[in-house]
């Protein structure tokens, strides 16, 4: 995989003013005419779209599944990627209804606002759209068909599991991680409210378990003649916290969909070395409260006053906490040791600018 650095460190940019930089430049013409030519060989062989700004949301809206490879021409990963790509889309329409799944190329080269849109740094990169939003993780599987068409297929599973005995129900939805769960008096697919359910459990599975609940562990959930139920059901580790009731439709998504995410994605969450990466791809700086690990109070006082005072700044913010003895590393480049936790820092992905004074927080 080649980063966007490594075009001017490889050397595949012509820009000596001297007659090696015009005899690069004279090559680097030749190659990309060669590119030029097995482009349109690719393009007119292969049911892959060229996707642009200009037709991103006509696409993006048409489809359940856009799989986005954002490539640069002169990069040789991206040219090793365009065949195996091509083959994968070829054997996942022969499984899928091709208004389920696409797959597009962006060149970054020229679609720059689309490059920027999803913070691409490297060439390829896979990301994913589903039902018209970028996913959260970007494809980091391997680069082959197989991989590629096991991961749409993972991807499109339904992730609403259906329950109907007390000893499923029991078993199943009191676990650790939190679930949205609806009780009904239908079956899955019955009633055309399992669409939307549905489509926001895609959007939110790797957050939460989502169960359609139906038979005799409804009795209680479905007195007085009520048609649905649904709740949330934070983790069981939350000892004494209470179910959740959903208070709107169940025939809007949009409604559904911000009640769902605003309960399975907490408003402040952990960084560890495991979602650093993937909490970076989603393109906020971070605010992040540094502290050790057995320091609950700075803690609680975090998360009250983000909760109290900076509500509505989370969709420009990533509000974190991380352990101060496990990031011990970043906290030694700020010039700043254990004894001195807890302290908060702004993480623009360029700098880190440290908060003067944890006791000044509120």
């Amino acid at each position: 995989m080649t980063t966007i650095s490594d075009k001017y460190l490889l050397g595949e940019i012509g820009w000596f003013p001297s007659l090696l930089g015009r005899y690069h430049f004279a090559t680097l013409l030749l190659s990309w005419l060669l590119l030029q030519q097995c482009s349109v060989h690719v393009q007119t062989n292969s049911p892959v779209v060229q996707m642009t700004n200009q037709n991103f949301d006509q696409l993006t809206k048409a489809h359940e599944l856009v799989i986005i490879n954002f490539y640069a021409d002169w990069c040789r990963f991206s040219q090793i990627l365009t065949p195996i790509f091509q083959e994968a889309f070829n054997k996942v329409l022969q499984e899928f209804e091709p208004k389920r799944v696409l797959f597009a190329r962006v060149d970054c080269e020229t679609e720059t606002d689309l490059s920027t849109k999803f913070h691409v740094s490297k060439y390829p990169t896979l990301k994913l759209v589903m039902n018209g939003k970028p996913m959260k993780k970007e494809y980091r599987g391997q680069r082959s068909v197989e991989a590629l068409v096991n991961h749409v297929k993972t991807t499109l599973k339904d992730p609403v599991e259906s329950l109907v005995t007390y000893s499923e129900y029991t078993t199943k939805v009191v676990e650790k991680k939190a679930a949205i769960v609806g009780y009904f008096n239908a079956l899955p697919g019955a009633i055309p409210e399992y669409n939307i359910f549905r489509k926001v459990a895609i959007d939110l599975r790797d957050d939460c378990h989502f169960y359609w609940v139906t038979g005799e562990p409804t009795v209680v959930h479905l007195q007085g003649g009520k048609q649905f139920h649904v709740a949330f059901k934070p983790p069981r580790t939350k000892v004494g916290e209470s179910d959740l009731e959903y208070p709107g439709s169940l025939s809007s998504y949009d409604e559904l969909s911000s009640w769902a995410t605003d309960k399975c994605i907490p408003l402040v969450r952990e960084i560890t070395f495991e979602n650093a990466e993937e909490l970076t791809e989603e393109g906020l700086p971070f605010l992040i409260l540094f502290h050790h690990p057995d320091d609950k109070n700075s803690l609680d006082m975090y998360n009250n006053v983000i909760h109290k005072e900076l509500y509505t700044e989370s969709s420009s913010i990533n509000f974190l906490t991380a352990d101060g003895v496990k990031f011990a590393h970043p906290l030694h480049h700020l010039g700043k040791s254990q004894s001195d936790l807890p302290l908060i820092a702004i993480d623009s992905f360029r700098h880190m600018y440290l908060f003067p004074h944890f006791k000044e927080l509120t």
